[in-house]
C-alpha cells in the first residue's frame, strides 16, 4: 500500500518555540488504523495538527498524499484538506447551524449540488444513527450526538484520511463504542486511513492497528 503520510527526520515546536517532536520517522500508509498516544504534552495534538498543515515543521520532511508540507502553496494545501475528515475533541460545530447543515459544510465548500448535498447528509445521519435529528441544532443535542455530527462531516465526501484528536475522550461508554464503531467502518468498508490521537486505546477493538506511541520527543512504534 502506498503512504499516505511520511516522515523523515521530522521535529515540531510549540508556537512558544518549544520543540516536542525531533527527529522523527515514520510513515502511515493507506487503509491502516493508527491510534498515537503518550502523555499530556508530549506532543500527540501537534502533530495530529501538522498532518493538516495547521503546524509547519521546524526540520525534517512531512508528506501527506504527495505533498511536502514544508513547502506547499496555500491553494495546494486548501486542496489536500478537502481530501482529510477531521474530528475534534470539542466537535467545533456551529450552534446557529441545524445538524444537517453542519454536516453538508465540507460539501458546501466544495460546490456539490443541493439535491447531492442532501442525500449525502442524509445517508450520513442515518449511518451515524441520527437520521431523524437533521433539524435539530447541536445544543439539542448530548455530547456523544454532536461528536457522532462532528464523525458524520468528517465522512462527508469519503477522505483518503480522517484525523480525530481524543473522539472519545468526553463521551460515556455508548457513545464511544458508537464512535470507534463509525471509525472501524470507515477503516474497513472505504479503505480510509484513520489516524487517531487518544489517552487510552479501546480495551475491545476488532480492527488490526498500529501504535504510534510519542516519548522524550520521539515517535516509536509498539510491537
Amino acid at each position: 500500500m502506498p503512504n499516505v503520510v511520511e516522515a523523515r527526520d521530522l521535529s515540531l515546536s510549540y508556537e512558544k518555540g518549544h520543540t516536542v517532536i525531533e527527529k522523527a520517522n515514520f510513515n502511515i500508509r493507506k487503509g491502516e488504523f493508527v491510534f498515537i498516544t503518550g502523555p499530556s504534552g508530549s506532543g500527540k495534538s501537534t502533530l495530529l495538527k501538522s498532518m493538516y498543515g495547521s503546524i509547519k515543521p521546524t526540520f525534517g520532511l512531512l508528506k501527506v498524499g504527495e505533498l511536502d508540507l514544508n513547502t506547499v502553496s496555500t491553494s495546494n494545501l486548501q486542496e489536500l484538506r478537502t481530501h482529510l475528515g477531521i474530528v475534534f475533541q470539542d466537535y467545533k460545530l456551529v450552534n446557529e447551524w441545524t445538524v444537517a447543515k453542519n454536516v453538508a459544510l465540507p460539501l458546501m465548500i466544495a460546490g456539490y449540488s443541493m439535491d447531492l448535498q442532501q442525500t449525502q447528509v442524509q445517508r450520513l445521519l442515518k449511518h451515524v444513527k441520527l437520521g431523524d435529528y437533521a433539524n435539530r441544532y447541536p445544543f439539542e443535542l448530548s455530547g456523544g450526538e454532536q461528536q457522532r455530527v462532528g464523525v458524520a462531516r468528517a465522512l462527508a465526501k469519503n477522505p483518503m484520511m480522517i484525523l480525530a484528536d481524543e473522539p472519545t475522550g468526553n463521551l460515556d461508554d455508548y457513545s464511544s463504542n458508537v464512535i470507534w464503531d463509525l471509525l472501524e467502518n470507515a477503516c474497513v468498508q472505504l479503505q480510509t486511513t484513520v489516524v487517531v490521537v487518544t489517552h487510552k486505546i479501546p480495551m475491545v477493538f476488532s480492527l488490526p492497528y498500529r501504535h504510534l506511541i510519542l516519548e522524550n520527543k520521539g515517535v516509536y512504534e509498539v510491537h
